[in-house]
């Protein structure tokens, strides 16, 4: 990991997110808590994860450029998202990450990252 760079760029900035969201939707939607909260058509998803994430880990702020503010745990309103979830959802991720080679260092860091917002977005208490 390069201290001196964005966390988007340590990834491997554009190319390497676009990798990053796409092996980590393929396990969503494969997971049996998560993959039914998702359409089936999946594209729509795929894409506004790649613009948040590209805003959130340092790069262009796609997300906020085409739909205005994240305000993300209020978009996630209508989705079930209890702390099992939150926690299935980070455990696709570090398997996202680990499957396309990113470095321990940074894959620790990433997923520090996305921990507070993945358990900021529960809004149901359990299963």
């Amino acid at each position: 990991m390069n201290p001196n760079e964005s966390l988007f760029d340590n990834l491997g900035g554009a190319e390497g997110l676009h990798r990053l969201v796409t092996v980590f939707y393929a396990k969503v939607q494969l997971h049996p808590q998560l993959g039914p909260l998702f359409p089936e058509d999946i594209t729509p998803v795929l894409e506004k994860q790649y613009q948040f994430l590209s805003q959130f880990f340092g790069g262009p702020a796609l997300y906020s450029e085409q739909h205005g503010h994240p305000m993300m745990r209020a978009r996630h309103m209508h989705v079930p998202i209890t702390p099992e979830r939150a926690e299935d959802w980070l455990d696709c991720m570090k398997a996202a990450l680990e499957e396309t080679g990113v470095e321990e260092s940074l894959r620790s860091f990433v997923l520090s990252r996305l921990a507070g917002p993945a358990h900021h977005f529960v809004n149901t208490p359990h299963e």
